[in-house]
């Protein structure tokens, strides 16, 4: 039996990935794998048995990925899986970012009680929240992935002018937007030339406050950002300061903060992006699938700590590999399983970063032996045998 821990609520959409050999809950001893969304791992005592942790969303900052790593522990996100619902959030964002809904809506709380006078105190005050159309306007994507491809085809469908900005462009998001946005490979050009720019890409060690005053300094007087990301990619005291200016007319973030909450022309989302039951299903049925797989399979698919690595089986025993990405690896366990008269039948080793991750078929029995030899192979965090 394959117990899967859940450290936050996962949608009961996620069972349909589970047979009979699974059980799934908040209470289970000795888990395999780990599922959850926003628990935050760092200071979290991993179970001794759990080979896979997987994120029920995209962003895995509540994650030490590279700690796990070093233990051959794999960790899955699920992108795309709530990228429709993110694209929406920054559809709306986009509106309150030009039209200063949020405002009108509370100053017409305060009319309460005006009785036959609200209609006329109504029309005297809307001058006060007037905002332009985005029809006809430039919007800069930065980061064309999932997300921000579906944020590019919905913007050309409002009439809107797309310059999008990804130098990491995958094949399949290249296929899915549509022709008439404009690719840079500048990002100086995106910055300089749009009126809203929405913000699509992770954060990363080398760019926390991304978007700063000396990047804030090139861009058109009176832009709106959007920020739908994560909120540590916008420095505060930059986007502040600009706001007040006048620089920016507009920051809506999904990400809210002491500093920003309250300030005008900022306008900050308790982080709605993937809250939609769509996308919690979605994430959920993707997380748990990619679990299965891996732990039936060996199969490594969206992890953000070992490569892509997955192929069909080719023999009746699997051997999977997880070890530094280093010259000589594969050619000592290689030697390894030779010396055993171990024929291996296919042979698959994929590197990201200082990680790397072996599959090894073979019809041939593996002994005990040579799987302590294998594991005993300096730079190789964990050996697994799949039968």
């Amino acid at each position: 039996m394959n117990n899967i821990l859940t450290l936050n609520a996962i949608s009961d959409k996620a069972n349909v990935a589970f047979n009979e050999n699974y059980t799934l809950g908040s209470d289970v001893s000795n888990p395999v794998g780990i599922m959850l969304r926003s628990f935050n791992m760092h200071e979290y005592d991993l179970p001794a048995d759990v080979i896979a942790i997987a994120r029920a969303g995209a962003g895995t900052n509540n994650i030490p990925s590279d700690k796990y790593a070093e233990t051959g522990v794999v960790v899955f996100n699920t992108p795309g899986a709530n990228a429709n619902a993110v694209k929406e959030l920054v559809m709306a964002a986009l509106l309150l970012g030009s039209r200063k809904i949020a405002e009108s809506m509370d100053w017409v709380k305060t009319l309460k009680g005006k009785g036959d006078e609200v209609g006329k105190l109504v029309e005297k005050g809307k001058n006060q929240f007037v905002g332009p159309e985005i029809q006809g306007k430039t919007l800069g994507i930065i980061g064309l992935g999932a997300i921000g491809a579906r944020v590019a085809n919905a913007a050309i469908a409002l009439g809107m002018e797309v310059v999008g900005y990804d130098p990491f462009l995958s094949v399949e998001s290249a296929l899915s937007m549509s022709r008439h946005v404009v690719r840079v490979n500048d990002l100086d050009t995106l910055i300089k030339t749009s009126d809203y720019i929405t913000l699509h890409v992770p954060l990363l060690k080398d760019n926390k406050g991304f978007i700063n005053a000396d990047m804030i300094a090139k861009m058109k007087d009176g832009v709106v950002i959007i920020n739908a990301a994560r909120g540590e990619l916008v420095d505060n005291e930059s986007i502040l300061a600009a706001t007040k200016s006048g620089k920016v007319a507009r920051y809506v973030t999904d990400f809210p903060n002491d500093a920003l909450i309250g300030e005008e022309n900022i306008v900050c989302i308790p982080h709605l992006g993937a809250s939609t039951p769509e996308a919690e299903d979605n994430c959920a049925v993707m997380a748990a699938r990619q679990l299965v797989d891996y732990i039936e399979n060996g199969n490594i698919v969206n992890s953000v700590n070992y490569p892509a690595c997955a192929c069909p089986r080719a023999g009746a025993m699997r051997i999977c590999v997880h070890h530094v990405n280093q010259p000589s690896m594969i050619a000592q366990m290689s030697t390894i399983l030779t010396a055993e008269g171990v024929n291996i039948e296919n042979l698959l080793d994929k590197s990201k970063g200082n990680y790397a991750y072996c599959i090894i078929d073979t019809n041939t029995h593996v002994s005990e032996h040579t799987v302590e030899a294998l594991k005993a192979v300096e730079g190789v965090f964990r050996v697994r045998v799949i039968h």
